[in-house]
């Protein structure tokens, strides 16, 4: 299999990052000198294979230097959001075991608010009670450490509904850093990715979708194109001008995209894209029909967590015949399961379990990994879909933004799905709130196009809007308005806040 060093060692000029924000490239040649500079650099703080190492950044050229770096000592490396406060960064350093951190003044006032005992190194600037990364591995060798071995990923989950938890693999048994990677594989065979990809991220890269595809993409010897922070019209930009063939979203990017002015979508060339990926949420059926329409077959989709037990897989031929699918299973048998664990009849809705020989486990967490296990050894995700009698998954929702209103499960996705086409509404979330009689009712938070629009005329449109396509239960009891919803930066939303927001100020008046 690939590795940047071999592709280093037969095309060292190639790029193997651009920053297409400021234009800055890393050659394969520099990234595998300055990788291995890293290398050193964790030897002498006496990290040793299997010890744990954690980055903290926005998205920069240096990132990659730290994740191969990590990746050919044999370290575990934790990827943190940058978006976190400083006790949210502590738990994951302390609980993840994390002996250096390495992160940027991006951080801003975070930097001086961190109490974990880590050895702390700071890229591109300074301060106080930091070690300047720069300065720490500018004369160390470019050559590779005596001992390399494979190391591997450990990343947190987002906490959309709790406190994140770290997903944990065994580290590689074979130690060749080049040695097999599943997901280069299914890279070039359901999603046609090459050592002639070009490849846009446009989404952080501490989270595991943008994290991995990347370093398919650098196994294979394509380049990556990274963007430094996710812009509508910017990312059709970079796609015209670095002539990118490959690519990954999350719906909420589809949506941002199609809101623009036509006249705006229209002026860029698209047409070198051969495979645009996407996942992390559900795409609602009109945003993909007219992503489809305007980009062409190239959409390919999937369903999978960052616990690797299973991946789901459909093409945008398939998914215009099997509309609102996520598709099949690649690596696994997957079932659908009631309360007991056991598989409910075709069609009927329940639990999405996937049976694999993977292996993974919730760090520090044992009762997490148990409840994610049934009976019969298969784990799941929390969510809950159907499957028809061709095998295609449909998810309804997660189990845990289940709203029961009067004794009726009601699940938010469906409703979302249809608010969020209304064309004057750039976001929304739909939580369950507490009601007297009916234990929850059904409230949706709009974040509109124009917050001058926010108003009972709007809300009255939107509730209309509803009733178009929705049965009595799931239209809104309530719906408010706000600036912007609590987004992770991957398009996941933190519902967790919203929801325990409105349960804590039960009376809380509406915008």
């Amino acid at each position: 299999m690939g590795h940047p060093a071999v592709h280093a060692a037969a095309n060292p000029e190639k790029p193997a990052v651009i920053m297409a924000g400021s234009g800055e490239i890393i050659t394969y040649g520099a990234l595998d000198a300055r990788s291995n500079q890293c290398a050193h650099l964790f030897r002498a703080l006496g990290l040793q294979h299997g010890d744990t190492v954690a980055f903290c950044l926005e998205n920069c050229a240096e990132f990659f230097d730290l994740v191969w770096g990590a990746q050919r000592a044999g370290l575990v490396y934790v990827a943190i959001s940058c978006r976190l406060t400083a006790s949210e960064i502590d738990y994951i350093l302390n609980d993840s075991g994390a002996k250096a951190l390495f992160a940027s003044p991006y951080l801003g006032a975070t930097l001086g608010q961190l109490d974990s005992p880590v050895k702390r190194y700071i890229l591109s600037g300074e301060h106080a009670g930091w070690e300047s990364y720069a300065a720490a591995v500018a004369d160390l060798q470019t050559s590779p450490i005596a001992d390399e071995r494979a190391g591997t990923d450990m990343l947190y989950s987002s906490g959309t509904t709790g406190q994140p938890k770290g997903v944990r693999f065994p580290l590689p048994e074979d130690p060749d850093i080049a040695g097999a990677y599943a997901l280069s594989g299914l890279a070039m065979m359901a999603f046609k990715f090459s050592g002639d990809s070009i490849y846009l991220s446009p989404a952080p890269l501490y989270h595991a979708a943008p994290l991995r595809w990347c370093a398919v993409v650098h196994r294979l010897g394509g380049t990556v194109v990274v963007m430094e922070k996710f812009d509508p019209e910017a990312a059709l930009a970079a796609i015209e001008t670095y002539k990118i063939t490959a690519s990954q979203w999350v719906p909420t990017h589809f949506a941002r995209m199609l809101k623009l002015p036509e006249d705006v979508r229209m002026k860029y060339d698209v047409s070198s894209l051969e495979t645009a990926v996407h996942a992390a949420a559900p795409c609602p059926v009109p945003i993909k029909d007219a992503m489809i329409a305007w980009w062409g077959p190239v959409l390919r989709e999937y369903y999978a967590g960052t616990e690797g037990q299973g991946i789901t897989f459909i093409s945008s031929e398939d998914w215009l015949t099997h509309k609102g699918s996520v598709g099949r299973p690649l690596n696994a048998i997957m079932h659908i399961c009631n309360e007991d664990g056991d598989d409910v009849p075709v069609g009927e809705e329940g639990t999405v379990f996937f049976e694999s020989a993977a292996s993974f486990s919730y760090h520090n967490d044992p009762e997490k990994t148990k409840g994610a296990t049934n009976k019969h050894g298969w784990t799941t995700l929390g969510d809950v879909g159907r499957m028809d009698e061709e095998g295609y998954l449909y998810l309804t929702d997660r189990k845990s933004f289940m709203i029961i209103s009067g004794g009726v499960n009601v699940y938010p996705q469906e409703i979302e799905n249809h608010l969020v086409t209304h064309p004057r509404v750039r976001d929304v979330a739909v939580i369950g709130g507490p009601h007297d009689e009916m234990g929850e009712e059904v409230i949706a938070v709009v974040q509109p196009l124009d917050m001058a629009d926010a108003g009972d005329a709007l809300r009255d449109e939107l509730t209309a809007f509803a009733r178009e396509k929705l049965s009595g239960v799931k239209i809104p009891r309530r719906i408010d308005f706000r600036e912007e919803l609590p987004r992770h930066d991957t398009g996941k939303l933190y519902k967790r806040l919203l929801r325990d927001e409105y349960w804590s100020k039960q009376d809380k008046p509406s915008t």
